[in-house]
């Protein structure tokens, strides 16, 4: 089966994580998209993250770099996941190989208000962990998270604000 490279960005201010309703697919994801050719996934989600939602972003690591200076190194992700993606009249079924991160606004660079008529809505810890159905009156979604996108944005919220285990 083909599979692309893909990664998410949850980004993180205030205790809360950034969603977005995504019509097509009908569930509620994090910036995010494919890894463009030449493109590494630092540079992937964070570019995702400011076309999707206009926030500057920057990364969050949830480990330490290791102890050599002689490669650069990269943030791990803080889970790859493999979803399987229906045929579209544009492709055949496929996997993404999907890179997750916790993001967080870059200081001092201003940014709007996520558009609530274009899906996106702050989602706090609390209500993720409630697990109960998200409601977005602009689009007249009431649906809870997936399984997947509630437990990593927990982590992202908690490793932003500090308070990861």
């Amino acid at each position: 089966m083909e599979r692309h490279f893909t990664v998410s960005g949850f980004v993180v201010e205030d205790g809360r994580t950034l969603l977005h309703w995504h019509r097509k697919l009908q569930l509620w994801l994090p910036a995010g998209g494919h890894i463009d050719p030449d493109e590494d996934m630092i540079q992937a989600v964070v570019r995702e993250a400011l076309e999707e939602t206009g926030i500057t972003c920057e990364v969050v690591p949830h480990e330490a770099p290791l102890a050599f200076t002689n490669i650069p190194q990269l943030p791990a992700p803080l889970k790859i996941i493999i979803a399987d993606v229906g045929a579209t009249d544009m492709h055949p079924a496929h996997q993404h190989i999907d890179m997750s991160y916790a993001l967080r606004p870059v200081p001092g660079i201003p940014h709007a208000a996520p558009d609530h008529d274009h899906g996106f809505m702050w989602v706090s810890a609390e209500e993720l962990r409630r697990n109960e159905p998200l409601r977005l009156a602009a689009c007249g979604v009431e649906v809870p998270a997936p399984e997947d996108v509630r437990v990593i944005g927990l982590r992202a919220i908690e490793l932003v604000m500090g308070t990861a285990r």
